[in-house]
């Protein structure tokens, strides 16, 4: 396939997309919260999708480096790499002013923001760009959305998969014609507000000798035992009243706000959070009502009220009380 180029077809570049992004790509030492930072690439675009420079540096997790067959990082190559504080302030200046892109952009921004939280540091990023949504968005014929794929549909060679540099390099260049295309065809950016976090705790980490991938169906996040709510279900979320304490709340897709985050909140304002969709279900939380996940589709089968994220976090500042539930006094005794 030939890559679009807007110097040979005259692509009237919409004034609302962004002046400039970072394509960014991170390696690290696992999938979950806890995780950290073993390497990171920005290549910065311009407006149109133009390479300026590139930028990659190791990073010292100061913990073993998780699955070296897949990364290729020994402890002893990150032995002697700066710590993400240290190269915290070069990466803002990368970052700063541009639309951060990434390939599944909700796993790189949250092992980003999470960084920059340990280093009490506020991560420079007020949107970000994942190209899976965007080629979804294209209606791109892949046959699934790995990287690999959308590579090979523009023609793109990949010469050292999970090598930041390189899959930075990857989704930079594949990154341009799905721009033009989108710019081309009046398409627009599914862009998505970035919420830096500014709250941070460390939690005891387990050394992992044998470490193991996580076993985890299609999600980088570890499962999370939370007490039961305490308050009972009212049912379903009515539009244009308040969330009641006790309503079933279920998530699906990106989201702005990290996703752990976003449920505590959920919780500490009295909700329930489900983590699957059902006919008790109060409401679905969701930037992408149109997605075929099983949750969207499920929510639509059953009639589920859908609620962007925006509009749940609004809501969130101010729920109803749980409904009290009027306890039958015992009748007279006759004796």
């Amino acid at each position: 396939m030939t890559m679009l180029d807007d110097r040979q077809t005259a692509v009237p570049w919409p004034a609302a997309y962004p002046q400039g992004y970072a394509v960014v790509d991170v390696e690290t030492t696992g999938l979950a919260r806890d995780d950290r930072i073993i390497s990171a690439a920005v290549y910065r675009l311009d407006a149109r999708g133009d390479v300026e420079d590139h930028w990659y540096t190791l990073v010292n997790p100061e913990r073993d480096p998780g699955p070296v067959w897949i990364h290729g990082l020994t402890s002893d190559v990150l032995e002697g790499a700066p710590l993400f504080p240290q190269v915290a302030a070069e990466l803002s200046e990368r970052l700063a002013g541009r639309v951060l892109v990434a390939h599944n952009a909700a796993f790189d921004w949250s092992m980003i923001a999470r960084e920059y939280a340990r280093a009490a540091v506020t991560a420079p990023v007020k949107q970000r760009l994942c190209t899976i949504a965007l080629a979804k968005e294209l209606r791109l014929p892949l046959p699934n959305h790995k990287l690999e794929s959308l590579a090979a549909h523009f023609g793109v060679v990949q010469q050292h998969a999970h090598h930041a540099l390189d899959d930075a390099r990857v989704l930079a260049e594949a990154f341009r014609p799905s721009l033009h295309a989108a710019a081309k065809g009046g398409v627009r950016l599914p862009l998505l507000e970035c919420r830096p976090l500014t709250e941070w705790y460390d939690s005891p980490v387990t050394p992992r000798a044998g470490y193991r991938p996580s076993q985890g169906q299609g999600s980088w996040r570890p499962s999370r035992k939370r007490p039961a709510c305490p308050h009972p279900n009212p049912g379903r979320y009515e539009s244009d009243k308040p969330l009641m304490q006790g309503m079933r709340v279920a998530f699906s897709g990106d989201t702005s706000i990290d996703r752990e985050l976003l449920e505590d909140r959920a919780v500490e304002a009295g909700l329930h959070v489900a983590t699957s969709v059902s006919r008790l279900t109060s409401l679905l939380v969701t930037n992408d009502p149109d997605s075929a996940t099983s949750k969207t589709v499920k929510a639509k089968s059953f009639g589920t009220p859908v609620l962007e994220e925006s509009a749940f976090t609004h809501l969130l500042r101010d729920v109803a009380p749980a409904r009290t539930v009027a306890v039958p006094k015992p009748s007279p005794s006759s004796e």
